[in-house]
């Protein structure tokens, strides 16, 4: 892409969008002339353990002309929902950037980065500002774009180290293990403790009626 004209390109992906608990996590890598050869290991964050997507990181952060990663909670979710939410968090993860991008890359085929326009539920929420860059989707672009997966690796790690930090506050949960994500253990625990601050409570969840 950078090919095209584009000289800064933002690429992002994210994870917890199917996650009943904790927030939702957007990573942003930015890459131009300035970046050398892919760095060897860097794949979609799925692919990889979680010991090897932590070693990862030194790696990505290095090669990457700048990076972020950008967060919307539970409770954000709940209240915008998620397509929103995840709009929120990558316009969070962009003004952490120190340079602005041309060009934003997303893995998939839905642009949930535009706003809508001006009944954007986020058009009033701290932190969402942001203006508008053009923005272009890739279906699995996190399987034959080393940015984006790069991308999809400092979100994993990154929303991973914060369900680990929760579990300890919230026992019983499984969230050292499933990280807030839909599993039998975690859904059973919801019908015998019911859900935490970090739920999102508007879903259907088990043991809500």
């Amino acid at each position: 892409m950078l090919r095209s004209g584009v000289t800064r390109l933002a690429a992002m992906d994210e994870v917890g969008r199917g996650s009943p608990a904790g927030p939702a996590c957007v990573g942003v890598v930015v890459v131009d002339a300035s970046v050398g050869r892919p760095p060897p290991g860097v794949r979609d964050s799925k692919l990889l353990s979680p010991a090897c997507r932590r070693a990862l990181v030194p790696t990505v952060t290095a090669w990457a002309a700048d990076w972020a990663v950008g967060t919307a909670s539970a409770g954000e979710v709940d209240r915008y929902g998620i397509t929103s939410a995840l709009r929120l968090a990558g316009c969070r993860a962009l003004a952490r950037l120190a340079t602005t991008p041309d060009r934003v890359l997303l893995d998939g085929g839905h642009d949930w980065m535009t706003p809508p326009g001006s009944d954007d539920p986020l058009a009033t929420a701290v932190g969402s500002g942001w203006d508008p860059v053009p923005v272009v989707t890739r279906v699995r672009a996190d399987r034959s774009c080393t940015s984006v997966a790069a991308a999809s690796i400092l979100a994993k790690v990154a929303r991973d180290g914060r369900m680990v930090g929760l579990a300890a506050a919230h026992p019983g949960y499984g969230w050292d293990t499933n990280m807030g994500y839909g599993t039998p253990d975690h859904l059973d625990a919801l019908r015998r403790l019911g859900p935490t601050p970090h739920h999102r409570v508007s879903w259907r969840l088990p043991g809500r009626v």
